[in-house]
């Protein structure tokens, strides 16, 4: 089983960003598990959303939150800050990072366990017109990023997924998705110390 937890703020498209992986997951063969967590709903608030995948039945039959999982999505980096994002996440997995620039030292060193991997998301999400310049909707950017670091499947799916559910600007979605797959930047190799 494959176990991902997003991170994001209300208004990102988190909750959207799982239900398009897992529905993508599930055109390429998985049994899927999509839901979010969240307090109150407003914009900006802390959401987590979970996707849990495996080509085994009955292994998706758990019904609880993610609490070791093999990826971690970062949507909003200012989370970073506030919550501990890489809490459970299994020696040796991923963080897939919505950031800009190079990844400072505390961070590196922060996260020297896991492999990262980072895109801005920002600025592909703002390129294509998708939200504002001040609050840019990140989940298809992020998405593509987090494909090409798993390679759990082509991304012609995902592309066609994002085509059919996204409920809006569907081809910038696309492109935004594709973009961000070429550009996420592996900058951290981790080794598993168990």
């Amino acid at each position: 089983m494959i176990e991902i937890r997003f991170h994001g703020r209300g208004g990102q498209g988190t909750v959207v960003a799982s239900q398009i992986l897992a529905n993508a997951a599930f055109r390429a063969g998985y049994k899927v598990q999509s839901f979010p967590q969240f307090g109150v709903e407003r914009r900006g608030a802390p959401v987590k959303a979970f996707v849990r995948l495996s080509k085994d039945p009955s292994e998706i039959m758990v019904r609880t939150g993610i609490y070791t999982p093999d990826y971690v999505v970062v949507l909003d980096p200012s989370l970073l800050q506030f919550e501990n994002v890489a809490q459970g996440l299994k020696p040796g997995g991923w963080i897939v990072l919505n950031y800009k620039g190079d990844l400072p030292d505390e961070l590196r060193e922060k996260f020297s366990d896991y492999n990262i991997a980072i895109v801005d998301a920002n600025s592909v999400a703002i390129k294509y017109r998708l939200g504002t310049a001040m609050q840019p909707i990140v989940n298809t950017c992020i998405l593509g990023a987090f494909l090409r670091v798993s390679n759990l499947f082509d991304l012609s799916i995902l592309l066609e997924t994002i085509r059919e559910l996204v409920p809006a600007k569907k081809e910038a979605n696309v492109k935004a998705a594709e973009e961000t797959y070429h550009l996420v930047k592996v900058i951290e190799r981790a080794t598993s110390k168990t």
